[in-house]
């Protein structure tokens, strides 16, 4: 039953009592210029009405409140209607009216739910034998069609192949998948769009001011926000924070207590704990928020959301287009995506997904929800390479703390370029290339270099441990062995690094004092100053047989200066 938005008041007369409407049903579309989000759809419908090219047999998919049953009851009036304007009904014939007030004999809706036997579509085949008695349509609107029996859709099939010329037939499912081929290849599908935030939220602030209600901005945001895509459903959650909060006009912490939602600063507190290993004040957090009565699965999704805008601020110039959120908001994520890199976010969003998973089925929520917020604490439970890069962050981070208090210690490789433990350039090793920077050496020849490169085996064993396993992993295939080779004018040398399987090796001389630790070991080898080049290449071969360079490492004529006493 449709109420179109002429209806100011939100009540209806039953009898001598007055019935509050809610909101969804009381500003149901009455007409196209009143469907909002789906104007692809919209538009075609009214091509075919204009045009008097009618199909029999309609498929509407798409998620629940994106408006596919009051699309289907428009389109039902439109089909019948005496004046129809640009396509769209005039909701003022007397076909009109009748469909509208539900005393249609044309306009027949069907809950396949709980209507999905063979019986009921039998039923529908007996009916469609008659024409309407009034009107030019009968029209059937068969709602959660993917309910019905495969008996049901068997004893549809036919009826819905060759239909008589004046039946119509709109299938509505949220679930197309279920819809056997042999139906959904005799209809005109539709798929129906998540409604957009912005969207949502004009035709809420429309509707409260009709309604005579006063809202901030924020708070009518956040519900569009929460009503993910459906409009139902944000006019069912504005219909209950108007009723929580009836007489004063509606803030966003309104909506927020109402609702049982959680902020984006909680979710900004939480994260900055947890970027401090702050384990005590984490659990705080967690515990305010399960004692705001907040549900915990919700505020996980919510969570793991809030990690993926962050990830996508980081990565992507064109963030606007991919968030549904306030400038405010919005500014509030850049800010925080600054100080995180890219490797700790998806860490983070890879334990949420694991906990919102778990937690949907779990007795003790709680308990999953501070499990994973430990985890996110403290890496070193974990023995992925994604949980070692976050400890390798931490112990910078701490690193950095000691320097900033006049603290000097020794440097460590980036997250990037960690893996086994022995991953580390032996200290001592550095050391004597540092005391030999002191002095002066002489300049590689063009026979020195060719030297190095004829002799890169005895080189190789020279180096760390972590250093061989990365340059040796190839051995076994010539084809794809590290080489040391000269560079095109004779000055250079160098070191082709095949990837295979993964990027480790490019990880691991990504950092200077790796790329240096090689150089130092050539140059002791030569006892002469060389210029240096790492470049990583993949295993894939041109037509001309060379190996194609790919620019992972951005090394180019890496050079260490001597300072000259």
């Amino acid at each position: 039953m449709g109420y179109g938005c002429n209806h100011i008041l939100s009540y209806k007369k039953v009898g001598s009592d007055m019935s509050y409407v809610a909101l969804y049903r009381k500003w149901r579309p009455d007409t196209f210029d009143e469907v909002k989000g789906q104007d692809h759809i919209v538009t075609t419908l009214r091509n075919q009405i204009k045009n008097d090219r009618l199909g029999h047999a309609f498929l509407f998919c798409g998620t629940r409140g994106t408006g596919k049953t009051s699309i289907a009851k428009i389109f039902a009036k439109a089909c019948n209607c005496e004046h129809p304007v640009d396509g769209s009904p005039c909701n003022e014939c007397a076909s009109c009216r009748a469909i509208s007030d539900g005393s249609s004999l044309n306009v027949i809706e069907i809950d396949a739910a709980s209507n999905n036997g063979v019986d009921n579509i039998r039923q529908i085949r007996e009916e469609v034998a008659y024409p309407p008695t009034e009107g030019k349509y009968k029209v059937y609107i068969i709602d959660e069609v993917h309910m019905l029996s495969p008996g049901a859709f068997n004893a549809l099939l036919k009826t819905l192949e060759e239909p008589p010329s004046y039946v119509i037939f709109i299938l509505a499912t949220t679930e197309s998948h279920k819809i056997p081929i042999t139906i959904s290849s005799r209809c005109q599908k539709y798929d129906f769009r998540r409604i957009p935030v912005d969207v949502i939220s004009d035709r809420l602030e429309e509707l409260m001011n009709r309604e005579g209600l006063d809202a901030d901005k924020k708070a009518i945001d956040y519900i569009a926000k929460s009503g993910d895509g459906s409009m139902r459903d944000a006019l069912s959650i504005l219909d209950q924070c108007v009723a929580f909060n009836l007489g004063q006009k509606l803030t966003y912490d309104n909506v927020l207590e109402t609702i049982g939602a959680v902020d984006i600063d909680t979710f900004a507190r939480l994260l900055e704990c947890v970027l401090e290993s702050d384990v005590e004040h984490a659990i705080d957090v967690v515990d305010e928020v399960v004692w705001q009565g907040r549900e915990l699965g919700r505020f996980v999704n919510e969570f793991t959301w809030f990690l993926r805008n962050i990830l996508v601020v980081k990565l992507s110039s064109a963030e606007g287009d991919r968030l549904d959120m306030t400038k405010e908001n919005l500014e509030r994520i850049r800010e925080i995506s600054g100080h995180m890199e890219e490797s700790t976010i998806v860490r983070y969003i890879n334990v949420f997904s694991d906990t919102a998973a778990s937690i949907k089925y779990s007795s003790q929520k709680r308990i999953v929800l501070e499990m994973a917020v430990i985890k996110l604490c403290r890496p070193q439970m974990e023995v992925d390479t994604t949980s070692l890069i976050e400890r390798v962050r931490m112990l910078e981070k701490k690193l950095d703390d000691l320097e900033a208090n006049g603290i000097q210690a020794a440097p460590v490789q980036s997250a990037a370029s960690v893996s086994p433990a022995d991953d580390v350039i032996d200290q001592k090793g550095m050391k004597e290339y540092q005391d030999k920077l002191a002095m002066e050496l002489p300049k590689a020849e063009f026979e020195d270099l060719q030297r190095a490169a004829e002799n890169w085996n005895d080189i190789l064993e020279k180096l760390s441990v972590p250093a061989r396993r990365y340059l040796k992993r190839n051995d076994a295939d010539p084809a794809i062995r590290t080489k040391l080779i000269l560079s095109d004018d004779h000055r250079r040398l160098l070191l082709m690094i095949p990837l295979t399987d993964d990027d480790m090796p490019k990880l691991y001389f990504d950092k200077p004092e790796n790329v240096e630790h090689v150089k130092s070991v050539i140059e002791e080898y030569l006892g002469r100053e060389i210029e240096f080049e790492i470049l990583c290449t993949r295993n894939s071969h041109s037509d001309n047989g060379r190996l194609e360079t790919e620019n992972i490492l951005n090394l180019n004529k890496i050079n260490f200066p001597i300072d000259k006493k």
